[in-house]
């Protein structure tokens, strides 16, 4: 007897059947490592965390919106003074998570 193969899903199905995630989960972790859509870990790379990395965040929140305080396009980081900042200002992360909603 045999088998026939299974049937791809749509991804228009797919995502919506998928378990709800962070959003900054589609960006790799600058903090631990974790590429895209997988959890972030524990140090020690023995436990997953429930929720990313803040500096996941921001790498998420840097890539799809724009920042109402320093005026930057996605993809360019926040700056102050002249000097580019290592988190994203507040606004900025408040905007890419309305723009997720």
């Amino acid at each position: 007897m045999t088998r026939k193969p299974a049937a791809q899903m749509p991804a228009e199905i797919r995502d919506l059947l998928r378990a709800k995630q962070h959003p900054a989960r589609a960006v790799d972790c600058p903090h631990c490592g974790a590429v895209a859509h997988r959890p972030c870990r524990s140090q020690s790379k023995t436990r997953m965390l429930p929720q990313p990395h803040p500096s996941r965040v921001s790498a998420w929140a840097r890539t799809v919106a724009v920042c109402p305080a320093c005026q930057v396009e996605p993809a360019v980081p926040c700056h102050a003074d002249g000097r580019e900042l290592p988190v994203v200002h507040p606004q900025r992360q408040t905007e890419a998570e309305r723009w997720a909603a």
